[in-house]
């Protein structure tokens, strides 16, 4: 009985793990993705309706290519877009808010045939250790199409 407990185990084990991998598909984690253009930051706190998900500090990156999307008007951004989501953690203390430990980073990755179904985006998350997490992509547009007319994009380049 033990053994086939920990067959099933393994088995399940092996088709998350490649599930998980498969979200991630085309797409690997960009280490430096810090070194890109900074968009913005923002924190989402308690009462607000996304703070269970995505509570705490947020800071927004674009690549080149997104840049050029973010300097449009109306914003339309070129296939080759990425756009990370980095949420971190709030501490606060002695009349501050600082940036605590990370929670995950999400990315927008456009490719307008590729995720033709979510509006041309794909996106992807990756906990603090840099490995995908499992996400539903069109959970993710169904939140997004109320910012459509942006190219499905809630942020806005402050430069």
């Amino acid at each position: 009985m033990k053994v086939r407990r920990w067959t099933l185990a393994l088995i399940f084990g092996g088709l998350l793990g490649t599930f998980w991998l498969g979200l991630a598909q085309g797409f690997s984690y960009p280490k430096d993705f810090r070194t890109w253009t900074h968009v913005k930051s923002m924190a989402i706190e308690p009462g607000h309706p996304l703070y269970e998900t995505f509570g705490g500090l947020h800071h927004i990156y674009a690549n080149a290519r997104a840049m050029e999307g973010y300097r449009r008007n109306p914003l339309r951004f070129p296939d080759g877009s990425v756009i990370a989501f980095d949420l971190l953690e709030v501490k606060k203390g002695q009349n501050t808010l600082e940036e605590g430990s990370r929670k995950l980073t999400g990315f927008m990755v456009k490719n307008r045939a590729r995720y033709a179904e979510t509006g041309g985006w794909g996106y992807f998350a990756f906990g603090p250790d840099g490995k995908p997490l499992a996400i539903d992509p069109k959970a993710c547009y169904a939140c997004h199409q109320g910012v459509a007319n942006s190219d499905y994009v809630f942020s806005r380049y402050r430069p």
